[in-house]
Parts: structure tokens; sequence; C-alpha cells
């Protein structure tokens, strides 16, 4: 697999675990969000920088490492995006903890975006989902890595890199992935300082002593470090879960998004330029979308796709009878809403009303 412009090694994993995993890796995900953001409200206006910017750009050929043996791909309009974060430790991400040689996809998100591109539905996969991971090919090595029944979702990335997470993606749901975006989190605070915070309001009172954060019920605009922290809080909300968590980040990239568009993006080239500055060093993307010039035609038919027009939920889950830490896919459920994406329709609210991840309260405790 071959990384583009401006890629660096990322040292692969063993295996292990990392003993003390960072506070800030579960934030990942809105990262990716913001730099999606940052595209579609400034257009083509990001052509202005874009010596800059592109240079800034990382890339994978996900289509060379995954050859034909794919589902079909589907031109009608529609698309299908996965936005992965990962916990890498690599390069300027040692900040945030030592590298152990291992980096998996802490939060993994689908995103559906309908054939008009007026409305997209996000599906989020919790991390620790058992699934069966298909044979892969090591993106550091080349050799092939059996894949394994029982498995933890987010050690495909481990295993064979973007690649590996996308085909087994793909083996789940059927459905071809046209694009991957994948986040570093050390532009996270940057990019949310810059946006001058994020408005949210809390139903309830915030105390999470694992996070940090203490908020009473109310309107508040987060600074980068409150928003690490909500987006990793989960012991003092819902049943105090990861899958509480996702209820949270999903809540918070509603605001983002918001936030995102109400800055003066369109008018203000600094704030556009330092934003997509920032946001264009975190991501890594596939070669389709690997350059400035790409990713802004891409963002540039996302124009009319605002926070209420997006609908988000989580995988339909349960947990494992044989560990409670861990959860498997509901499969009649998790079918109904890969059938929905595969035929370009909204998710069926029934589709999750048997889901773990559909019963908890956290969501609503921001707005």
């Amino acid at each position: 697999m071959t990384r583009q412009s401006g890629s660096s090694t990322r040292i692969r994993a063993t295996g292990k675990r990392r003993r003390k995993p960072s506070r800030r890796r579960r934030a990942t995900v809105i990262a990716a969000w913001t730099a999606a953001g940052v595209v579609v409200v400034g257009g083509a206006g990001l052509g202005y920088a874009y010596v800059k910017l592109n240079g800034n750009l990382k890339a994978v050929d996900i289509n060379a490492a995954l050859g034909k043996n794919r589902p079909a791909d589907v031109d009608n309009g529609s698309q299908d995006i996965l936005v992965l974060g990962s916990d890498s430790r690599s390069g300027a991400n040692s900040a945030y903890g030592v590298d152990e040689g291992t980096a998996r996809s802490d939060t993994a998100m689908v995103v559906h975006v309908n054939k008009g591109h007026k409305t997209a539905s996000v599906v989020s996969i919790p991390r620790d989902t058992l699934v069966t991971r298909p044979d892969c090919t090591s993106d550091t090595t080349g050799k092939t890595v059996a894949g394994q029944q029982r498995a933890m979702f987010n050690t495909a990335y481990e295993v064979g890199g973007p690649a590996c997470a996308v085909k087994t993606v793909e083996s789940m749901s059927g459905i071809r992935m046209d694009h991957y975006v994948e986040v570093d989190f050390t532009g996270f605070k940057k990019l949310i300082d810059q946006l001058g915070g994020v408005k949210i309001t809390t139903t309830q009172a915030i105390d999470d002593s694992k996070s940090h954060l203490h908020l009473q019920p109310g309107t508040h605009t987060l600074d980068g470090e409150q928003s690490l922290g909500l987006v990793r809080t989960r012991k003092s909300v819902g049943d105090g879960s990861d899958l509480g968590r996702i209820q949270l980040q999903q809540a918070f990239v509603k605001a983002l998004m918001e936030q995102a568009k109400s800055v003066g993006v369109f008018s203000n080239p600094k704030t556009l330029f330092d934003l997509a500055d920032t946001a264009t060093k975190a991501v890594t993307t596939d070669s389709d979308l690997g350059s400035v010039e790409k990713l802004t035609g891409f963002a540039t038919g996302l124009k009319g796709l605002g926070s209420k027009n997006v609908t988000m939920v989580t995988m339909p889950v349960q947990y494992d009878p044989a560990d409670p830490n861990r959860v498997i896919p509901l499969e009649k459920s998790a079918q109904q809403v890969w059938t929905a994406l595969k035929h370009d329709k909204p998710i069926p609210a029934s589709a999750t009303e048997k889901s773990a991840g559909d019963k908890g309260v956290a969501g609503k405790v921001v707005r």
C-alpha cells in the first residue's frame, strides 16, 4: 500500500494492547468531522492555498490494496465513507503517550450521503464489537494475516492497516466504501479553539473525575480541553459504557457541525486557512481524495448538508453473553441498517429498538 505526499511510517502492532490508553483517543472522530466541515463550508475557497494545504495531506491507495474482490460499486450518486480514528502514538502523537508499536481504530463511523446529497446517515461501529475479520494483507510486511472469528473490530486496523479496516466493514455490511478518512488527534484541541469553542447545552450535571469534566446544567461554550473531556466522558452518564460515550460523541459532532458553519469561514480567508491548515494535517484519506483539488470537489457536493439533515445511530448490538465487556451484532437488526444504506433509504427506527446502543440516556444529556 502506498502512502502519498507528507506521509510518515506508521509502526505496526505485534498485537499488544497499550497499557495506558490516552484519554484523547476517543475524540479522534470529532476531528474528522471538523476537517470535513471545514472543507465543506470552505468549498472552492481552499484553492488559493492549494500548494500549502496539498502538502499537508496523506493518502493510501485502498483500491490497489483490495483489488476487485469487493462489493459492487453502485454508481447512483450516493457515497459511503469510512471515517476512522486511530490511537497511534508515532510521530507528533507521542505527546499523548508512549509509542509501544501498536495502533488500533478506536472510533469508526460509516457515513452514507444520499444520492441527492441533502441528507446523510451515520452508523457508529463500537470498537469492542466481536466480528468475523477476513483475511488481510499486512500493510507493513506484505504478508497475509489470517482471518479470525470473534475478533474485536478495532483489531482490523492493527493487523492490516486502513485496507483491512475497509475490508472488514465491507464484509460486515455488504457495502463498498467509496472513500476512507483516518483522523489524527494531535490537531483536535487547536481545531476547537480556532473555531472559538463549541456551544452545547447540558440537561444535567456532568461530574466525571476520569475525563476531568465538570459542568452544571445549562449552556456552555466548550474550549478544546473541555471538548476532549466531553467526548471521553462515560462513567457519569448513561450506563457508563462505551456505547453511552458514542451517544455523547454523536451529539457533540452535530454541535460541532453547526459551529463550523457559524464562525464566518466563508467571509474570513485567514480563519479558513488556519482551520484548513490544521484539518488537512490531521487527516489521512484514500488516494481518490488525496489532494486539495479532489477533496474540494468532494466537499462542494456536500454544501447543502447540515446537522439537521444527518441521522446518527449505533450499529445494533447486544452485550456478549460470554463477556460483558464486549458486544456482538444483532444480526437481523444490523442487516436492516445496512440494507437501508445500500438502497439509499432512511434507517428505519425499528432497526435500533432492541439495540444496547440505543437504550442509554447519554445522548439526552447534551443538546
